[in-house]
């Protein structure tokens, strides 16, 4: 009974594993060929945008 449960275990580690290490490389094989080079043209009026929000959430910055 022991060794299923070892088995579940390392079988659950490795798909978690998996699948996470294979989410941040397909985002950075996107971000690298589809990312373009208006990458900061696009972060930059993302800031130029937000630029006039109020903060919100965490402690009081006065």
């Amino acid at each position: 009974m022991f060794m299923y449960f070892l088995d579940l275990i390392l079988v659950a580690v490795c798909v978690i594993g998996i699948t996470a290490i294979n989410g941040v490389l397909t985002n950075a094989i996107g971000e690298k060929w589809f990312g373009g080079k208006r990458h900061s043209h696009i972060f930059d009026q993302s800031k130029r945008i937000q630029s006039g929000w109020n903060q919100v959430g965490g402690k009081d910055k006065r």
